[in-house]
């Protein structure tokens, strides 16, 4: 039996939007620090290893939020990121009245996706995290928490660019131009590509809440860090947000044609 159409008047609640918002990012959380910790390495220590290691990471994420977009984006729309929702009111695609409510959900979200692998990682075999939590569980950090022992600078760096990046990617494959349903595709591919450049040098952030989340469980050394992957992941969302509208959306009336200066 098919459902009746929604009248295009009828929009989510607020709560709904809300509770889309901590389900999408749990979902987000939960697939990466998930694989990192169960899959990336399991096996290293025997002679038949089967972890996924970063490859098998990215695409965790990609996937994650992939799934997520086409589940919960429809209700709220899928931003499971506090840089992402910043930047999309930068844009002028979303109110600044309502992005504290959306961060406040996202961050419980990611809390709770990080709490549910850490009950998994502790019904684990012993030691295992005891491991997980001295290696930070999959918080992001620079210098000696640098996966590559990348310094600040290019943690900073990083950060910047790929967040910009990531929300240019967002802005244009959900614009009304853009080709229906495929945006969650190019998202998810997005930030897989993203983070198999920054793993290496600060587990990739690109989010917030999630870096939050996982300092929460790592520890002080962790959590004295995570300023940087609030700030400058907003900071690269900023300025994608404000400059979009300048760089991609000027417009001339259909047919017409630049002139040629004649001069």
């Amino acid at each position: 039996m098919s459902s009746p159409e929604v009248p295009p008047s009828v929009e989510p609640t607020t709560a709904s939007q809300l509770l889309a918002e901590v389900a999408g990012t749990f979902l987000l959380v939960f697939g990466l620090v998930g694989t990192a910790t169960f899959s990336a390495f399991f096996g290293e220590e025997t002679s038949n290893p089967l972890g996924v290691g970063f490859l098998g990471v990215a695409i965790a994420l990609g996937l994650s939020v992939t799934i997520a977009a086409y589940a919960f984006g429809p209700i709220s729309g899928g931003h499971f990121n506090p840089a992402v929702t910043l930047g999309l009111a930068a844009a002028g695609r979303f109110p600044w009245r309502a992005t504290w409510t959306f961060i406040l959900a996202q961050l419980v979200g990611a809390f709770l996706g990080a709490l549910a692998v850490f009950g998994l990682a502790a019904g684990g075999p012993a030691g295992f995290l005891d491991k997980a939590v001295a290696g930070g569980f999959v918080s992001n950090g620079f210098g000696e928490l640098s996966p590559g022992g990348f310094g600040l600078v290019s943690a900073i760096v990083i950060e910047v660019v790929i967040t910009a990046l990531f929300l240019y990617v967002i802005l244009g494959v959900t614009h009304t131009r853009a080709a229906a349903g495929f945006a969650p595709i190019a998202i998810g591919g997005t930030l897989t590509l993203f983070l198999l450049i920054a793993i290496p040098i600060d587990n990739g952030s690109l989010n917030p809440a999630r870096s939050i989340a996982t300092a929460i469980f790592g520890g002080a050394d962790w959590l004295a860090q995570v300023w940087v992957f609030i700030v400058f992941p907003i900071i690269g969302a900023l300025i994608a947000g404000f400059s979009y509208r300048i760089l991609f959306e000027g417009t001339r009336p259909v047919g017409s044609r630049p002139v040629a200066n004649r001069s």
